[in-house]
């Protein structure tokens, strides 16, 4: 839809781009494990922002903005796996120069163990963990997001948390970290 953008637009789209950019960008980067090509999926998110009319997605906002985010995310991902497949260890290795949420956080070691142990579930449980607890998102803006159902959502969040802190309680029972206060349900 081609439609003029007027000065109250451009104040609502710059709104949006202030309160969720960088929590775009994190989300991005935690999907496609790139920085250039999470800052370009972003900018095509706020792209296609301004072609839309305030009044239908004001009320889910968030929810439209993360939902068109991870579409463009999927599809660089489908895309790039037919041209050759994805080392998943060197992935979720990789290094970037843009401090999220969590990388603020992590000045403790408590957090830095969390976090760990977040990077070793399975994608979706970590997905849904983070747009809830990075991103803030409802169980049913994350379903829309995701496309899962809201019980879904509910249980990888249930399992993921629940993984996460038996591994923390047997690390703490080794004498290795204390981090088991940081996950409660």
């Amino acid at each position: 839809m081609d439609r003029r953008l007027t000065s109250s637009d451009g104040d609502w789209i710059r709104q949006a781009v202030r309160r969720y950019e960088s929590r775009l960008l994190t989300y991005a980067l935690h999907l496609l494990h790139d920085r250039e090509r999470a800052r370009d999926v972003v900018q095509e998110t706020f792209l296609k922002l301004c072609t839309q009319q305030p009044d239908r997605i004001q009320s889910h906002l968030a929810e439209w903005l993360f939902t068109v985010c991870r579409n463009a995310c999927v599809d660089i991902q489908r895309k790039e796996s037919r041209m050759r497949p994805l080392d998943v260890t060197a992935a979720g290795n990789e290094q970037t120069d843009v401090p999220s949420p969590a990388d603020r956080l992590e000045q403790t070691e408590s957090t830095s163990t969390v976090l760990r142990m977040l990077g070793g579930l399975p994608p979706n449980q970590q997905e849904v963990i983070r747009l809830k607890f990075q991103h803030g998102l409802s169980y049913q803006q994350i379903s829309n997001v995701t496309g899962l159902s809201v019980t879904n959502v509910g249980f990888l969040l249930h399992t993921g948390i629940k993984t996460v802190r038996t591994r923390i309680e047997s690390q703490d029972v080794a004498g290795q970290g204390t981090a088991s206060g940081l996950i409660t349900s």
